[in-house]
């Protein structure tokens, strides 16, 4: 069974998206209220990406993002231009159980050795957006417009063990799920894999299941539980507005 990890992005100091509830209104783009939220629904862990580090390859967010932290009892993953030691530290500082990195700290071996050695291969772990396979970047990196199978293997002998993928369209963001490229980062760079963003409902969170054999064992989901397109959580909405013991408390 796929673990589904809950996407929270943050940018201003606010939640990039927000969550409609059963009557349609909106919940608080406060992100810790949304981490609340999340973990009030029964997820077991969260990930967190905090926009404006994208940049500027630090985070940025850093407060909100401690209160996070401390509000919740689940694992927060954490990623946002993070591209050297100081930054993963940081986040490392502020509470993040898992360290999401990107494609550029590959470009630099000795520096991605640091990190995994200091760290560990199970709490950093790499981020690779691509589209048809190809990587793609919003920062200069020589990963760019490199196989994503080719960067994954790469990245395996630096000593990398999980990577987290997302197909992103023209304008860099998610288009759908790329089965096939998900299936060849498992078999051909033997990497756990995290499908992030892309899937729209049951049937595309299905299909993605159907690769557990090959490696892909987590999605993480934004828009998709933002909206309300899984019918539980309808559930979840009446269970709360009822106060029914059906969900798990903060």
């Amino acid at each position: 069974m796929l673990l589904v990890i809950p996407a929270i992005e943050i940018k201003n100091g606010r939640c990039f998206q927000v969550v409609h509830g059963v009557d349609g209104s909106s919940y608080s783009d406060d992100p810790v209220a949304m981490a609340l939220l999340w973990r009030t629904e029964n997820a077991k862990s969260l990930h967190v990406t905090d926009l404006d580090g994208v940049q500027p390859g630090h985070l940025v967010n850093t407060e909100v993002i401690r209160k996070m932290v401390t509000a919740v009892d689940i694992p927060i993953e954490l990623g946002g231009g993070l591209r050297s030691f100081e930054a993963v530290e940081e986040a490392f500082r502020i509470g993040a159980y898992r360290v999401v990195v990107g494609t550029s700290l590959v470009d630099r071996p000795d520096e991605a050795r640091r990190v995994l050695q200091t760290f560990g291969a199970s709490k950093v772990v790499l981020g690779i957006d691509g589209t048809d396979g190809v990587v793609r970047t919003q920062v200069a990196s020589a990963s760019n417009g490199r196989n994503a199978v080719d960067v994954a293997q790469k990245a395996r002998e630096m000593g990398f063990r999980r990577v987290v993928y997302t197909d992103v369209g023209p304008d860099g963001t998610s288009r759908g799920v790329d089965l096939p490229v998900l299936r060849a980062l498992g078999e051909q760079a033997g990497m756990r894999i995290t499908c992030s963003g892309g899937i729209s409902g049951l049937d595309d969170l299905l299909k993605v299941q159907e690769l557990e054999p090959f490696g892909v064992d987590s999605a993480v989901i934004g828009r998709a539980l933002c909206e309300n397109k899984f019918s539980c959580q309808g559930l979840w909405r009446r269970c709360e507005a009822g106060n029914f013991p059906y969900t798990a408390r903060v």
